[in-house]
């Protein structure tokens, strides 16, 4: 799949989460077979380029092309400026967020808000695409404001207009936000008529449904968001999966355990070690989640508040986990009273 001048190594790509898809997971997940990677929206409000959180999501030092960035805002020429800013910083594409159903963006017009009003959105991307003529512009949408309202071919043809060179749909009105299944009828409709690539998003958690889901709507490629949290590994499993139609075997417990320590000691380089704590926690849970003892794991880790102890209660997490299999086992109840133990050891020795 192309973008732009941009050849992608594959059909997959990392879907763009608010306080997820910061550089250290993009980078971890193109490690592990995503062909591309969307950054956490950043806001098109120039007064807030200077705080900390804005800086953060633009910096892409080492990290691997193509770099995607997703803009969000309500004003077209706020939007094309802050396009010209992250082209400015090293964005080499440029996504525009008219998906996103929390009420915090949604509240001021923005995120998928915006579908409501076509003729914003026609604005919006026209000024997005002239203001860096010589980078490629995405747009990322839902299935349209609610059930009664799907309007994602509409969206399409104005993205065309416009020059927009990639679509992505998730398969969920605004209305939806994340309940029920997504469906993916509007995106067979959508592709169906498109000149430009079609991207489908929504619930595929698997390769089976990455499989079913590219062959029922023609997509080009599939965005995977929530599938990934705590699995980056899903993207080289469905690659495989498409590529041969086997799966590969689960990841052994010694590789799980080495993902992760890369994945927060990237972290806490990342944000500083007070703050890196914090972020880790939740990608340590979702690690963990469904694991033999993760639940107390969880309980007593969420309480740690330095990089000394929650490295300590990992290591010893998982080479409790070790001498259980090679492989983690899974259980559809994840407590286990000895964790309270190790976790106990753990914190004394740190």
């Amino acid at each position: 799949m192309r973008i732009g001048r941009h050849l992608l190594k594959n059909r997959l790509i990392v879907a763009p989460m608010a306080g997820v898809t910061d550089r250290p997971f993009r980078q971890l997940c193109k490690k592990l077979g995503a062909g591309m990677a969307v950054s956490e929206m950043v806001t098109s409000n120039s007064l807030l380029y200077g705080s900390a959180k804005t800086a953060r999501r633009a910096n892409h030092e080492g990290e691997v092309d193509p770099i995607s960035v997703q803009i969000a805002g309500a004003d077209p020429q706020m939007m094309a400026d802050a396009a010209r800013h992250n082209v400015d910083r090293g964005a080499q594409i440029i996504d525009i967020n008219m998906g996103c159903p929390a009420k915090k963006v949604c509240n001021v017009m923005a995120g998928s808000a915006l579908l409501q009003d076509e003729a914003l959105v026609g604005r919006i991307l026209d000024a997005v695409v002239q203001a860096v003529p010589d980078v490629p512009v995405t747009l990322k949408i839902r299935t349209g404001w609610d059930r009664e309202h799907k309007n994602a071919l509409n969206i399409l043809k104005i993205a065309e207009n416009a020059g927009v060179q990639a679509l992505a749909m998730h398969g969920r009105t605004r209305a939806c936000g994340y309940t029920g299944e997504a469906e993916y009828d509007t995106i067979k409709a959508v592709k169906a008529e498109a000149r430009i690539p079609v991207i489908a998003n929504g619930d595929i958690t698997t390769p089976e449904k990455a499989k079913h889901v590219l062959e029922y709507t023609g997509a080009d490629a599939v965005m995977i968001g929530r599938a990934a949290q705590g699995r980056p590994w899903i993207f080289r499993e469905i690659a495989h999966f498409l590529a041969t139609g086997a799966h590969l075997p689960q990841p052994e417990v010694a590789e799980i355990h080495a993902v992760l320590l890369d994945h927060i000691h990237d972290l806490y380089a990342f944000y500083g070690d007070v703050t890196g704590v914090r972020v880790a926690r939740k990608h340590i849970s979702w690690y963990t989640k469904g694991l033999v003892g993760s639940s107390a794991f969880r309980h007593a880790m969420n309480r740690l508040d330095s990089v000394a102890e929650q490295l300590a209660v990992v290591n010893d997490y998982f080479a409790q986990a070790a001498h259980a299999g090679s492989r983690l086992r899974y259980e559809a109840g994840d407590d286990d009273n000895n964790t309270q133990n190790v976790l106990a050891a753990s914190r004394l020795a740190a």
